[in-house]
Parts: structure tokens; sequence; C-alpha cells
């Protein structure tokens, strides 16, 4: 082996870089996401061994690790799980502090969906809150294309 590494002091430069790239969906996120954008449907898959109903939708059922197969149109209404509130903005979030983030179990769901909450006084979210998906307007196929989660008015 050649020792001439041995002898190197190692050096540490410190900065930042940016390295955009692009990644491809899959097919399962692809088909979930273009019906988000196109037809405004949210749609969950079903695990054939556990049965549950998988939202956003998986290829592979995180429980059973079985291939999902049968889609399931879902609504767009559903009631909070939990919840959390935002009080401080950082650069990733898609919003200005303060605003809500939320465990949506949609109906027809076996699992949590996170999403924005909007439409709704803070103080007064809780959870088993009934919810219903706003569309946004301009829609690009991307989670945002659900603007928000609003209450329903009914528990």
């Amino acid at each position: 082996m050649n020792d001439f590494w041995n002898d190197v002091e190692p050096l540490v430069y410190k900065s930042r870089i940016k390295v955009p790239y692009s990644w491809q969906a899959g097919e399962t996120a692809s088909f979930f996401l273009t019906q988000l954008r196109d037809k405004k449907i949210i749609w969950g898959k079903a695990c054939p061994e556990c049965r549950k109903v998988l939202v956003p939708p998986r290829k592979s059922c995180p429980f059973c690790f079985v291939d999902t197969e049968k889609w399931i149109q879902l609504s767009s209404r559903g009631i909070i799980e939990t919840f959390t509130i935002v009080k401080r903005d950082t650069p990733v979030q898609p919003l200005k502090a303060p605003f809500a983030y939320a465990v949506i179990r949609l109906d027809g769901a076996d699992t949590g969906f996170v999403h924005l909450l909007g439409g709704v006084d803070l103080e007064k979210i809780q959870e088993g809150m009934a919810v219903e998906a706003v569309f946004s307007e301009d829609r690009k196929g991307s989670l945002l294309d659900i603007a928000y989660f609003k209450p329903t008015g009914g528990a």
C-alpha cells in the first residue's frame, strides 16, 4: 500500500454549494400527483395483506412489506388526528408563521396525511375536528395542489 496518503494533512474547506437536481417521482406518486393536479381527486392504495388504505399511496405497504395493488378513491374530507402550530419562520416552510400542520385521516383511509390547515383560528384547532381539502387554483403536480384543509363545521 502506498504510504503517501498517510503523510498528507487533511484540510477542511468550509463552503456552501447548491446542487440543483431532478428526480422521477415514480409510478405510484406520479399517478397520485397528476390526479391531484388534473382532477382534484385524492387516491390511496390498499394493501392486499393487511387491507389498510394508505395515503399518500405507497408502492409497498410499510406494515406488511408487500406491494400494494388496488387504487382507492378517497374523500377530500377527514378528521384531525393531531396538529402542531408553527410559530417561527424558516425558509423551507410554505407559509409565514404562525400557521398549523395537521395529521389528517381522510374518510376511507387508515393512515394519516400530513398537510397544512387554513381558514381556521389557530386557537380553535382541536383533535377530532372535521376538515376538508381546499384545492389551489394554480395546480402544478405537488402536495401543495391541496392549498390547505379547512374545518367543515362537523365533528
